[in-house]
Order: C-alpha cells, then structure tokens, then sequence
C-alpha cells in the first residue's frame, strides 16, 4: 500500500500544484483589479472542472471493474496508460516553457474574460483546471492498475491534492515571488519515472492481448532476490513500476522513455536571441 499511495500522492501533488497555481494567480488578479464579482463565477468554474474529473474516474472504474474482462481489460488498460503518459508528457514540458510566463498570459486572459462576462471567467477557470483534472485522473487510474490496488491509489491522490491547495494558499500570499521553475523540476523528474512506469505497464498489456511480441523474452526474474510481496518490492512496483520481472520489450520502453524525456527536460532553455536596437 505505501507504494501505491505515495505514487498517487507524487500525482496529486504535482498536478494539484499546477491547478492551485493557476487558480491562486487568477484570484490574486481578480482581488488586485477590484473584481471580486468574477470570483463567484472562478470558482463554479473550479468545482464544475472537478466534478467532471471525478465523473471520468467513476467511469474508467466501473468500465474496468464491471464491463470489461480478460484481453478486452489488458487493452483498455493499456490504452488509457498510453493516453496518460502522453497528456503528463505535454503537461510536464507545457510547464517547463511557461512557468516564467504563465502569469502574464493568464492576466491577459483573465482581461479579456472579464470583458466578455461571468460566464468567460468561469470557463477559464475551467479550462485552466480540468486539464491537470484529468490528467491526474488517468496517471492515477494507470497507476492503480499497475499496482493491482484501488483504495490506496485514491487515498494517495486526495492527499497529494489536499497537500497542494494546502501549498496554494501560501502561494496566494507570495505569488510573485514563487520561482516557478525551481517549483517543478522537482516534480516533473519525480513524475517522469512514474511515467516511464506506466509506459512499461502498457507495453505489458499490448503483450498480454498479444498486439506486441516478446511476451516470452524475460529481461530478468528477480522473484529470487526481490520478493514481490516485501516493502521495498512494494514500494518499486507501486511507485516506477519496477516489478520482479520483466520483458526485454518492457525495460527497453521503461528505458527509452526515461532517458529520453529527462534528457529532455533537465536540459538549459535555449535562451532568447537578443535583436540589436
């Protein structure tokens, strides 16, 4: 349970951040502009982000549990973990290139939403949070699956979000101040290796419905050494999905994507040419 719980929790946390981030600079704009009228709109936006994030959970659950069984349940969760390494890829390099300028651009959003009314204010507070919404929803649906686990999983992730508007409300008091950049690296590597777990699980899946060879080509059986049932096999296969055993085709995805996108991420932003006057 430790494992599965803190991989959720790394989930909730990270993408709950960003979704307080945003929210915490758009109510920090809407209280310095004296439009504290768009506040009660900002937030139905918020609620109505989470309800429908919720709704996808309830849904991907009761499909998995209830509707599907066998290779028709490999495949499904297979694919929804490919969509859930995708969508934490975007977001996750979405952050790095914006972090420095996020704040600008919401407040010129914001300026323009408050022209066109309440309405416009309530779906950029919805826009602005479903997306983190939903992405957190299918990591952590992925990595429940992963780990075999239900209630560990939620627990995990309602933590990790209860942690992260805990954060936000401190945000909200020193927003200008917060080095966005420093902010989620740390994070962002964290997630990367969940990620590269979850793209190893689907790799997995695709093999077990038989859409990818090599289901017989073992890459190691550590079942001797690392048994799957103590703490630390826990914690491995719940948190980066590092498992007793595996397919050569699943250490080389696991690989591949790790490598591949930290490479990429912790790399210097390329900076600016400077035009001469």
């Amino acid at each position: 349970m430790g494992g599965a719980f803190f991989a959720s929790y790394l989930i909730g946390l990270r993408d709950g951040l960003e979704a307080a981030l945003v929210v915490s600079i758009l109510v920090t704009l809407l209280a310095r502009s004296q439009r504290r009228d768009g506040l009660l709109p900002l937030w139905a936006g918020v609620v109505l982000a989470l309800l429908c994030a919720a709704a996808l959970g309830a849904i991907l659950t009761y499909v998995a549990t209830s509707v599907l069984s066998g290779v028709r349940l490999e495949l499904f969760e297979a694919i929804t973990s490919l969509v859930a390494v995708a969508m934490v890829t975007w977001m996750i390099f979405w952050m790095r290139s914006s972090a420095r300028t996020i704040k600008s651009e919401l407040t010129g959003k914001l300026t323009e939403a408050l022209g066109l009314g309440r309405f416009a204010v309530a779906a950029l507070a919805f826009v602005a949070v479903i997306r983190e919404s939903v992405e957190m929803v299918l990591l952590v649906f992925s990595a429940a699956q992963a780990a075999s686990e239900t209630v560990a999983p939620l627990l995990g992730m309602l933590a990790g979000v209860v942690s992260a508007v805990l954060l936000g409300v401190l945000m909200y008091a020193a927003v200008a101040r917060v080095n966005l950049g420093r902010l989620f690296t740390g994070t962002g590597v964290l997630l990367v290796l969940v990620a590269a777990g979850i793209a190893k699980y689907a790799v997995h899946g695709f093999q077990v419905a038989g859409l990818l060879p090599g289901s017989t080509a073992v890459a190691y059986d550590w079942s001797a050494t690392i048994a799957p049932t103590s703490w630390y096999g826990t914690v491995l296969a719940a948190t980066i999905n590092v498992t007793s055993s595996a397919t050569v085709l699943e250490i080389a995805a696991w690989l591949t994507y790790a490598i591949l996108i930290l490479v990429l991420f912790l790399r210097p932003a390329a900076k600016r040419a400077v035009t001469p006057a």
